[in-house]
């Protein structure tokens, strides 16, 4: 019987962190409130300097330590620590709907898809950057439409983002190897193409939030240009390597 033949029951969510000081306190808030709750929050820390550590103590997760920072690495050290049937991906700086969990086991109860995300909106404290969300909202059915055209149509390959808050069952996730981790960049979408062999990929009609930090820092026009050289380079075969150079740490 394979995973597919499996009604998914629990879920645990892995958190890869990076001195997200600023940002987990309010992520792990709104996690507390899941209805139904989580299996497990599970905080991968890169080595971070600030307060991050200290703020996952006081809530309730299990707290892993990486070798380094590197988020695939990171993702799948939780991973291989998480005892739920479904694992969903969430970075340090997103909220998500308290009936989140509930969304997820729902669209992982049917067999004919391996793995969703849902729709980013980019905010700030007094910004919603709509443009930005629209583009990366659209980008996830463009990218494979033009790139991976057989897949597109074929295995309703979709491509989602770190943002998005990705989820999969766990079987599945091991049985294609996780995140690779020679890739620093793109690592999300790799495994999209990886998972399409199980089934769709499907984006979400509900919203996740996400910080605005990074098109704060490069302002709109510069975030969205670099998105999508990115997604083009990639596309074209450039290595992650290479990709990430445009894709400095902010923090």
């Amino acid at each position: 019987m394979n995973s597919k033949e499996l009604e998914p029951k629990s879920a645990s969510i892995i958190i890869p962190t990076l001195n997200e000081a600023d940002c987990l306190a309010r992520s792990l808030r709104c996690l507390s409130i899941l209805n139904p709750p989580a299996t497990e929050i599970i905080v991968v820390d890169g080595g971070s300097s600030d307060k991050t550590i200290a703020i996952a103590q006081k809530y309730n997760t299990i707290i892993l330590t990486a070798p380094h920072a590197q988020r695939a690495l990171q993702m799948n050290l939780g991973a291989q620590q998480a005892s739920g049937d479904i694992l969903c991906f969430l970075h340090g700086d997103t909220l998500v709907p308290d009936d989140a969990i509930a969304l997820i086991t729902k669209t992982l109860n049917n067999p004919n898809i391996a793995c969703g995300g849902f729709i980013s909106i980019m905010q700030g404290e007094t910004t919603t950057r709509w443009s930005t969300s629209l583009h990366n909202s659209l980008k996830t059915y463009y990218a494979p439409l033009i790139f991976r055209p057989r897949k597109f149509f074929q295995q309703g390959l979709r491509i989602l983002f770190g943002d998005q808050v990705m989820f999969c069952r766990r079987q599945d996730f091991l049985n294609c190897g996780g995140f690779d981790t020679m890739l620093d960049i793109m690592e999300e979408a790799d495994l999209c193409i990886k998972l399409s062999k199980y089934g769709r990929i499907q984006q979400l009609n509900r919203i996740v939030q996400s910080s605005d930090r990074r098109v704060a820092r490069w302002g709109a026009w510069k975030a969205n240009f670099i998105y999508l050289m990115i997604g083009t380079l990639w596309g074209v075969g450039v290595p992650a390597k290479t990709l990430k150079r445009f894709y400095e740490d902010i923090r």
